[in-house]
């Protein structure tokens, strides 16, 4: 069993959520049972899920979590885009969230590849200091 704690990847994507729940807290109240609350929980499940897959035993196991999480991701980036287009996130919010987001995948995606047999090079998934 592995510390989510320990990952990286997991120490980003909490940080992401931080950020996207402030984010939505402007948002306006019609949308606090809809758009927030759909944003706000494909955000969450990206951490959830890799604390979750490191409760499990294999890295087969660990391996679907990931790619759970990557779903949600993809999910969060339509969220992302739909809340600057309708005007909820003005645009540096929209892109800086948009960074944040496009970093944890890239890192879940050599994860997974770990997880996998194929390792992506320079990529390191535990804190250093960890």
């Amino acid at each position: 069993m592995r510390n989510y704690k320990d990952l990286q990847v997991w120490e980003k994507a909490h940080r992401l959520t931080l950020a996207v729940y402030k984010s939505t807290k402007a948002f306006p109240n019609d949308e606090r049972f809809v758009l927030t609350s759909q944003t706000r929980r494909s955000c969450s499940s990206i951490p959830a899920n890799l604390a979750e897959g490191c409760g499990r035993r294999s890295d087969g196991e660990m391996a679907r979590f990931v790619q759970i999480a990557m779903g949600s991701g993809a999910e969060l980036s339509y969220h992302l885009l739909l809340s600057r287009d309708l005007g909820f996130l003005s645009s540096t919010e929209y892109v800086a969230l948009s960074a944040a987001l496009h970093e944890v995948m890239r890192m879940l995606s050599a994860v997974s590849g770990r997880l996998r047999g194929t390792p992506k090079p320079g990529v390191l998934e535990l804190r250093a200091n960890g």
